[in-house]
């Protein structure tokens, strides 16, 4: 399967020899440059162009022509070459922008095999030369990098711009072209350009980082306590249960406002240069699905995870900043008022209002590049929020009203919304990787938040109940009609109101289990169920399950726990916790723990392998960056909306047309 890549989206590549293939639509010169770790060219002999076609592992096409195809052997590129660059130039006597002509399509491939990654350059306009992608070295290993960085002022721009002298760069882009005959020119004779400087007044990460050395850093909070991850850079969940796993210590804050390129747990990778312009300093154009993924819902749950990890580190560094200002100050006051010469001479006022006036401005510097990270995450928002899937959506998009049961799963689901103090208008999607790797609780007890102990029991309990309906309707809405099997057991049918959605639709596997028997039997039913598909798979055998085991994934809801639970009822239910996630059933929990406090440590290990919700705001969630206390909120259908009978509608309809 080819990857296909966005601007600035980089992929491994699996071996050293590869094949660069070249689709323009219009005639162009295919070119290729070789480049430091900094993307600078060594000199003019590191471009291979038609009147000089070799660099040390590659060689390039001769001709001008609309499609081009040329081998590179990475184990022969010079160990001093960090990057190779594919270039497409606009021949002279031809189009004279790229805006003009179809977009190139560039891909990498197994030497006359498969396309392995490909880059459609779309969005061009003035451009005369463009650095389409580029092969680069990453911790040993070589990789490639879909750039799509235009010059309009043509390759004698994109030369400079990597390092060449202005001479330099104008003689080596007549040559490339084929103004001036190679022969005419000694090339090698030319300088180079010095390396750029950083203007003045900009400031690049190692100034930041020499002027902040000789302040003493922040003590790092203490991480809050968690039971684990729901997916791999979620936050991580702490059920104030005291027993509890821990998050490491917060990383690095980098204090720059990161501009995604890729979404991989490795260090940060410098961007491709750009020429210097007045659009220079403008934040990027938000677009959906501007990250890496094989399909565009990978790519918006990676982009969602994305704006996530922005918001997390832009507050912390802004808290950061706040905390240092304040530690300066209330140091710099000590040291006003301990010394004897500021009392006796009155200038100890104006030492403390100097003192104020730096915390000050340190907090306003700090709240400008907040509220600059702040705009850019928002207008990412408003575009990525339209764009997601129903699985990622949510009950009040529109994309619920048309909503049809899908061929496959999601890869994950939407529980809420998370939110920090310093905006809470911005809501960031909570997503849970699908098949849901542990249960969740959804606690109606009043002890889990401030919001729950200020509201009605009853209410409470009604809340909680119909958020745990909400998400049975929206899982069953996004997965196959044949894949999902939902169970309820209400010992004591106290959820009979939150649960008549459901009831009258008709999508259960049965009535709501009623009562201590009740109880027994759907337990009975699942355990089985658990044991009889670990045994097939542990024998290699899935097609010799009996015929009355139901394959579908299973959720299992269970109220108002643990009403009707014997002693035999809650050692299968920890059973199913436990081992049910890995064999496809799956537990949604309504209960308050306190009620289950008579089985005193035994029920610990039950609540610690849940992921805890609350049907109320709480902020009992932490990132696994740096330790933020997040509110999260449910996502509820809208009230007074019909959305929710509609989907089970939509759920049912779609059951008894597949039934034979």
């Amino acid at each position: 399967m080819t990857a296909e890549l966005v601007r600035g989206q980089n992929h491994p590549l699996p071996g050293t020899r590869v094949e660069i293939r070249v689709s323009a639509g219009t005639p162009v010169l295919a070119l290729a440059s070789a480049c430091d770790d900094a993307g600078r060219l060594a000199g003019p002999g590191a471009l291979a162009h038609p009147g000089a076609r070799d660099l040390p592992g590659l060689r390039v096409p001769e001709a001008v022509a609309g499609e081009h195809r040329f081998t590179v052997d990475l184990d022969a590129v010079e160990p001093a070459v960090h990057r190779l660059g594919v270039v497409l130039v606009l021949p002279p006597g031809g189009p004279v922008r790229f805006g003009a002509v179809p977009a190139p399509y560039v891909a990498v491939a197994e030497p006359e095999g498969a396309d392995l990654a490909g880059f459609t350059l779309a969005g061009l306009d003035s451009e005369k030369a463009v650095v389409a992608l580029e092969l680069y070295r990453r911790q040993g290993a070589w990789k490639v990098r879909a750039v799509g960085q235009g010059y309009a002022d043509g390759l004698g721009a994109l030369l400079a711009d990597a390092g060449l002298g202005g001479p330099a760069a104008a003689a080596l882009a007549d040559v490339a072209t084929g103004l001036v005959p190679s022969g005419d020119i000694t090339l090698a004779a030319l300088p180079t350009a010095a390396p750029p400087t950083v203007p003045h007044g900009l400031r690049g990460p190692q100034d930041a980082a020499a002027e902040a050395a000789p302040t003493p850093t922040p003590p790092a909070p203490e991480p809050l306590p968690v039971t684990g991850v729901p997916y791999p850079g979620t936050p991580a969940v702490a059920p104030g249960s005291g027993a509890a796993d821990t998050i490491g210590g917060p990383p690095t804050i980098d204090y720059a406002h990161p501009r995604r390129r890729r979404t991989s747990t490795e260090p940060p990778e410098p961007g491709p240069r750009s020429v210097p312009s007045p659009e220079a300093d403008r934040p990027p154009v938000p677009v959906a699905g501007d990250a890496s993924g094989w399909s565009m819902e990978e790519r918006l749950y990676n982009q969602v995870w994305g704006m996530f990890e922005d918001l997390a580190r832009s507050v912390a560094a802004y808290r950061s900043a706040c905390d240092f200002a304040e530690s300066r100050m209330d140091r710099e006051l000590d040291g006003a008022l301990s010394d004897p010469r500021h009392r006796l001479a009155g200038s100890g006022n104006a030492a403390r209002d100097e003192a104020r006036a730096r915390h000050d401005e340190l907090v306003a510097q700090a709240k400008a590049v907040l509220d600059r990270d702040l705009v850019q995450l928002i207008a990412e928002s408003e575009v990525v929020e339209p764009a997601l899937p129903a699985a990622y959506a949510r009950w009040a998009n529109p994309v619920w009203h048309g909503q049809e049961v899908p061929e496959e799963a999601p890869m994950a689901l939407r529980l809420g919304d998370l939110h920090l103090p310093e905006r809470p208008d911005l809501r960031i999607p909570m997503l849970v990787r699908v098949p849901l790797e542990r249960g969740l609780w959804i606690d109606n007890g009043r002890t889990g938040s401030e919001a729950a102990m200020t509201m009605d029991t009853d209410r409470l309990r009604r809340a909680a109940m119909d958020m745990a309906v909400a998400h049975a309707v929206r899982l069953l809405a996004v997965h196959p009609g044949d894949r999902l099997s939902v169970h309820v057991v209400d010992a004591a049918g106290a959820g009979a109101a939150s649960l008549a959605p459901l009831v009258a639709s008709g999508v259960l596997s049965g009535p709501p289990a009623t009562g201590a028997a009740g109880v027994t039997r759907t337990l009975e039913e699942l355990t089985r169920r658990v044991d009889l598909v670990q045994m097939a798979v542990r024998a290699g055998a899935p097609e010799d399950l009996p015929p009355d085991v139901d394959v579908a994934d299973q959720l299992l809801i269970v109220h108002d726990f643990p009403h009707g639970f014997d002693d035999r009822a809650v050692t299968r239910l920890r059973y199913l916790a436990d081992e049910g996630p890995a064999v496809g059933v799956h537990l949604l929990m309504v209960a308050d723990r306190d009620e289950a406090s008579a089985y005193g440590p035994l029920l610990d290990p039950l609540w610690r392998s849940l992921m805890r919700l609350s049907p109320v705001p709480d902020n009992h969630l932490a990132d696994p960056w740096v330790g933020h206390a997040w509110t999260f909120e449910p996502d509820l259908p809208p009230r007074d909306s019909r959305v929710l009978e509609q989907t089970l509608e939509r759920i049912a309809a779609t059951r008894r047309n597949a039934r034979p």
